[in-house]
């Protein structure tokens, strides 16, 4: 049975899951992992005051958006981040259509925008505090024109090859973040009910439930939660928070041949599945700048 969402009226139509964000020390911590691993081009970025974004895109068209500080002098907000946290996970980002309209449908469901800024007609954005977004900040944007831009000088050409020699491994596919809740209800609340994904998969184990979200474009939210009284793996991960993102998980040509990986073995890797795959490959955070990664066959 599909978890509870809002019934205010307040969903705001049109909304796209545009990316999720990734804040590091340096953007170079991950391009190896990204580009030479995984085959992701560079889409656009650049310096700003302070940090400096970085969007790479995966065969799918689904993006990440690496984050850096930079002139923290003028704006030290993702140095605090890094800081307090460390590298990992920073924020989900949907487009909207106007983002007026999609500001008063936030307010008509009872969450408070932050940060909204208007100044640039071809950039304009407001936050969900995460306290009230189960844990992770929300974007919400109204872009005019997307942007491109070349990549710098250093970004990396070489790609990882195929096992029998014939070329480069074709680049991976971003399907899901993996966004662990404490509360499944509130969650569906905010990202069905008033963001307007579409459940397109959901189940429950004796430990966890979990429902997956799609919009119109490539890349999904998968809510995970412990089941009611549960107190394993996921209730320890959370230890106490309203919400953390937990991994990517991508499809992957020879997902064996990627530096580093492991067969996925971690309850936590394995969350949201009716089954325990054996065909799963995972990196730990620990191994990709605070942001698991799972692997799985294309």
């Amino acid at each position: 049975m599909s978890p509870p969402v809002s019934t205010s009226g307040a969903t705001i139509a049109g909304t796209a899951f545009d990316h999720v964000a990734h804040a590091v020390v340096r953007w170079q911590d991950v391009w190896t992992r990204y580009a030479v691993d995984l085959g992701a081009e560079w889409n656009s970025g650049g310096p700003g005051p302070g940090f400096a974004p970085a969007q790479l895109r995966f065969g799918n068209g689904a993006r990440v958006e690496v984050l850096m500080p930079h002139r923290v002098e003028v704006n030290d907000f993702l140095d605090r981040f890094i800081t307090g946290n460390g590298p990992g996970p920073h924020h989900l980002t949907f487009k909207v259509p106007d983002l007026q309209a999609a500001i008063e449908r936030v307010v008509e469901a009872g969450f408070e925008p932050i940060g909204v800024d208007v100044s640039d007609p071809e950039w304009m954005e407001a936050f969900i505090h995460p306290k009230r977004a189960t844990g992770v900040v929300v974007q919400l944007a109204e872009q005019r024109i997307p942007w491109a831009s070349p990549p710098p000088d250093d970004y990396p050409t070489e790609r990882r090859r195929r096992p029998d020699g014939s070329g480069p491994a074709p680049p991976a596919s971003l399907r899901w973040v993996a966004h662990v809740v404490a509360d499944l209800e509130a969650a569906a609340g905010l990202f069905v009910g008033l963001l307007g994904g579409s459940v397109v998969d959901e189940g429950m184990l004796p430990d966890q439930r979990w429902v997956d979200l799609q919009w119109a474009g490539p890349l999904g939210l998968r809510l995970i939660a412990p089941a009611d009284g549960a107190t394993g793996p996921l209730h320890a991960w959370l230890g106490g928070r309203s919400g953390r993102i937990h991994h990517l998980e991508l499809t992957v040509e020879d997902p064996a041949g990627v530096p580093g990986v492991r067969p996925a073995s971690s309850p936590l890797a394995l969350m949201g599945r009716r089954g325990t795959p054996v065909d799963l490959w995972e990196l730990a955070p620990e191994d990709n700048s605070g942001l698991g990664l799972v692997l799985a066959p294309a």
